[in-house]
């Protein structure tokens, strides 16, 4: 009977291979053993490849400009090769020798300036790293977190001088969107961790559909400023606000501690003990999870569902004035939120007042040149506002729209711009901030009239009218553009 013939084992080739084992080369090397890699390792030091193998890692000694070790390495079968010795020409020719035994091999390969950067990379490297520009990047990033670490024990210390006897009023602005009611909530949340109790209040309606479902949905508790007497509270807060009476239902010159925002704002005009306006930012939502997360304070469901779902909004799912930090603290949140309430929170019916607002924007629509402004008269759901203004942007044609509508106290004014020429938010100010209130940013704004300015006009629709005129002609000088007489 025929013997079987043994087979030979495969061996598995390693999936990297790291040439030169200095400081980096062995800072690599073990983050990749940390997850798992399979990879060995070329150095010219005997000690050190004796002190790897020591260290239960694969070494060869060798040159790692000596095809031959390379070849002992089968550097062919690996699928990437990190040359990261500190000697650039070393580094230079392992680069062609690798090249030359497989141009396919992903390269890694360690420069020590931008001129060796830029050799390299016409080498043929696939990336090249400057450890000095991964030193000064990571040194930045680490002094960023201790100073919102720092940031976040202020916040919470001037929190607990509250007392445990004591509240804390969380105001966020007028008619509030998802952002500014997650952002209130979380700084409630906050408080609330540390002992404080705290109410969030706001004025104003909460007419749109979707921010309705989202208060039902998640329980969120708000409290009217109106039915509230602000004596009740040791200390005020501003959340998605900034400046007392603009936008929001404190009188004017009263003391406030705490101010989070990322709106623009004229800073100067922000008295507060404690102040975090962060402009860059696309949503006071992701500031507030910043915070969250660098004091490590724990975050139910139902929180990072609703700051998840405020910075979703206040991006148009990261699409507008959107910063790094908005997706990385939505990548956080990603996993803690309870999408199937998302789901249930975006698809609400609509109220038949909103549609009957948007078809009065439609059918009122005036329109010069690629700006569209129109009038809807009197509203009670201030929040179709907006909704009219994005769904008219659509039009052909048209990369600016101004929807307006008359309130109890007030004219609304509502803003969407597409056109990168413009600052919507700076165009709305210039307009009627000297006659109200108006700001936003480059793509969104907002603004309100107080009805004083129309005072001793009883009729609404000759207000309209007036206010008609008063927004076309204003608006449109601030844009650079002349109405038609």
């Amino acid at each position: 009977m025929q013997k079987k013939k043994k087979r030979t084992p495969k061996i598995k080739a390693p999936t990297y291979a790291i040439l030169g084992c200095g400081s980096v080369g062995f800072a690599v090397a073990n983050e990749l053993r940390a997850q798992g890699k399979e990879f060995i390792i070329i150095d010219k030091d005997a000690k050190r490849v004796e002190s790897l193998r020591d260290q239960k890692l694969e070494a060869i000694q060798g040159n790692i400009s000596d095809p031959k070790a390379l070849n002992r390495a089968h550097i062919e079968r690996v699928g990437a090769v990190l040359i990261l010795s500190s000697n650039v020409q070393a580094n230079k020719n392992a680069l062609k020798i690798v090249k030359g035994i497989s141009p396919t091999i992903h390269t890694v390969v360690r420069a020590i300036d931008p001129v060796t950067k830029e050799e390299l990379e016409d080498a043929g490297a696939d990336m090249v790293i400057l450890p000095s520009s991964v030193i000064a990047t990571t040194a930045v990033r680490y002094l960023e977190r201790v100073e919102s670490i720092r940031h976040g024990r202020e916040l919470l210390k001037l929190v607990k001088g509250v007392g445990k006897k004591g509240k804390l009023g969380v105001v966020i602005h007028d008619n509030p969107d998802p952002d500014a009611i997650a952002s209130g909530l979380a700084l409630k949340y906050m408080a609330e961790h540390v002992g404080i109790g705290a109410e969030v209040l706001y004025q104003g309606e909460i007419g749109h559909q979707e921010n309705r479902a989202f208060i039902n949905l998640l329980k969120i508790q708000l409290r009217r400023t109106k039915e509230s007497n602000l004596s009740e509270f040791n200390k005020i807060a501003l959340v998605d606000t900034a400046i007392p009476g603009v936008n929001n239902s404190l009188p004017e010159g009263v003391e406030v501690e705490i101010v989070i925002d990322h709106h623009p704002v004229e800073i100067e005009k922000v008295v507060a003990q404690y102040c975090d306006i962060r402009q860059n930012i696309g949503a006071t939502a992701t500031i507030m999870t910043k915070y969250l997360q660098e004091l490590d304070i724990p975050i139910s469901k139902e929180l990072a569902t609703a700051l998840l779902y405020g910075i979703r909004t206040d991006t148009h799912e990261f699409k507008i004035e959107t910063d790094p930090a908005d997706l990385t603290a939505a990548a956080f949140l990603y996993p803690l939120a309870d999408h199937d309430m998302l789901g249930k929170v975006e698809m609400p019916s609509m109220s038949t007042e909103t549609l009957d607002i948007l078809g009065e924007a439609i059918q009122s629509r005036r329109i010069k040149g690629s700006y569209l402004i129109s009038n809807v008269g009197p509203i009670r759901d201030r929040d179709a506002l907006p909704q009219a203004a994005d769904y008219l942007l659509n039009l052909e044609g048209i990369s600016t729209v101004i929807v307006f509508g008359l309130g109890d106290e007030h004219i609304y004014i509502s803003g969407r711009s597409k056109d990168i020429r413009l600052n919507i938010g700076n165009a709305m100010n210039e307009a009627f901030g000297d006659i109200g209130s108006a700001g936003g940013h480059s793509t969104a704004a907002a603004a309100q009239i107080p009805l004083g300015v129309f005072s001793g006009v009883k009729d609404k629709q000759t207000i309209m009218r007036l206010a008609e005129e008063a927004v076309m002609k204003r608006f449109l000088a601030a844009v650079g553009e002349k109405e038609k007489e």
